[in-house]
């Protein structure tokens, strides 16, 4: 509880700073349960906008902006890409999500300066706060018992992109438990317990109503289980059922 108020407490004054001083504050990276402590407060009454970024277009750890609603100058995000390589590919080994961010933890950082990692094949990305760039460059040199390069991404159309899986279905009436039950072969009764207990976030915020229907475009997440993309309803059956599709992700880990 002291480390959720202590989050809160940083947030505000961040949100006031911004709006004292006429600049954009940036938070660190935030999980889905501290974003939703976010979306929980109010913070458009204290005369600033909100805004949500992971380096990459629908992250999931992604750290908060707050700017005036004048602001006349353009900003960016002090965000980073890191990519890693083994050094000698036929020497490497087979690298999970949870072997680069250990690496990554073990060289002292706070997990809140890094943002989502991905993996594909035997490279990986991950995020993190601009002012630590130097630092990983440097210092993470070994995953595991391989040797690896860490380079900073400078152009963009080399960042990752997300890897989706389509999953079609048909449902009487699009609901929460409805598509997750589809986007992970199972019952609807067998999300129950997902739900309410707050384990799904739909666009980073706690939702607890089994018959919360979501709307297309929304990205909604399972802890433990993955997260998706809900498409919509793409027509009506002629037995009157939605025809719906959603996308999951497929990319390793964040």
């Amino acid at each position: 509880m002291e480390k959720d108020e202590f989050l809160l407490k940083r947030i505000r004054e961040l949100a006031k700073l911004s709006y004292q001083r006429d600049i954009v504050t940036f938070s660190d990276f935030l999980n889905l349960n501290e974003q939703n402590m976010v979306h929980s407060q109010k913070l458009q009454e204290l005369g600033v906008i909100v805004e949500f970024y992971g380096g990459y277009e629908n992250a999931e750890r992604q750290m908060v902006a707050f700017h005036p609603d004048a602001l006349m100058f353009q900003w960016e995000y002090p965000v980073d890409c890191i990519r890693i390589t083994p050094k000698a590919l036929k020497f490497s080994e087979e690298l999970t999500h949870r072997d680069y961010l250990g690496a990554i933890l073990n060289l002292g950082v706070d997990r809140s300066v890094v943002g989502d990692i991905l993996v594909d094949g035997n490279t990986a990305w991950f995020f993190c706060l601009s002012k630590m760039t130097g630092f990983f460059l440097e210092n993470l040199c070994r995953v595991r018992h391989t040797t690896v390069l860490a380079e900073k991404v400078e152009d963009p159309g080399l960042m990752p992109k997300a890897h989706f899986q389509e999953i079609q279905g048909t449902c009487s009436s699009v609901r929460l438990d409805t598509l997750i039950a589809l986007a992970f072969g199972a019952s609807r009764s067998s999300m129950v317990s997902y739900i309410e207990g707050g384990l799904v976030f739909v666009n980073g915020k706690l939702i607890t109503s089994n018959g919360h229907e979501p709307k297309e475009g929304d990205i909604i997440s399972v802890r433990g289980k993955g997260r998706f993309i809900y498409d919509g309803i793409a027509r009506q059956t002629k037995k009157g059922r939605n025809s719906i599709t959603i996308r999951k992700y497929i990319s390793a880990g964040r």
